[in-house]
């Protein structure tokens, strides 16, 4: 009995030292877009004048990062009548049918597939897009991150810039191309909060 009562008290103390020994897995974790500091924008070539751009100025979703198991997922979901040209006439112009369709398509979203790591940090979100009713796969090329706490949230917070391109009339968007570019690029700048 006395055998049997050391063996389990050097069993016990096995697993304590193994538990207080193994580092702990990171969780995933997840960020809400801060709606105040994540915008995107889209740029295009009027007629070879100039490049014009524009931005959507509501804009909602999340961020899941496991940054040990270097994976994560997006979810981004875009006010299209929330377009921003500068110019109040053109902003209905471009909310009408040719265009966003805003009374039929509301929103935009970007749902990723899939988050590529190069090191600790990511540098392309491959996903799809939905924009006027249509869904296309789309790559977001990051081209900055930053994670770290926020000076004035005191929480955890991540933010990047990153871009892709997209034809518009792979989007039934395509009225006056090629001289307004079909090409349009698209950039978006976000920043999130830890839950």
């Amino acid at each position: 009995m006395k055998k049997l009562t050391v063996l389990s008290a050097a069993l016990a103390l096995a697993a304590v030292t193994t538990a207080a020994t193994t580092p702990a897995l990171a969780a995933p974790e997840t960020y809400v877009l801060d709606g105040t500091h994540t915008f995107p924008r889209f740029s295009y070539s009027h007629f070879g004048y100039s490049t014009q751009l524009s931005r959507f100025n509501k804009t909602t979703g999340n961020i899941i990062l496991d940054k040990e198991a270097k994976t994560g997922a997006v979810d981004i979901v875009i006010d299209t009548k929330s377009v921003d040209t500068g110019y109040g006439t053109f902003d209905e112009h471009i909310q009408g049918e040719d265009f966003l369709d805003t009374a039929k398509y509301p929103t935009a979203t970007f749902k990723s597939t899939k988050v590529v790591f190069e090191g600790d940090k990511p540098v392309k979100v491959e996903g799809n897009l939905t924009l006027k009713g249509v869904t296309k796969p789309v790559t977001l090329t990051v081209t900055s991150f930053q994670a770290m706490p926020h000076p004035m949230f005191k929480k955890d917070a991540i933010g990047a810039n990153a871009y892709t391109v997209v034809k518009r009339s792979e989007f039934n968007a395509g009225k006056y191309a090629p001289n307004v570019s079909d090409e349009v690029r698209i950039d978006i700048a976000v920043e999130a909060i830890k839950e």
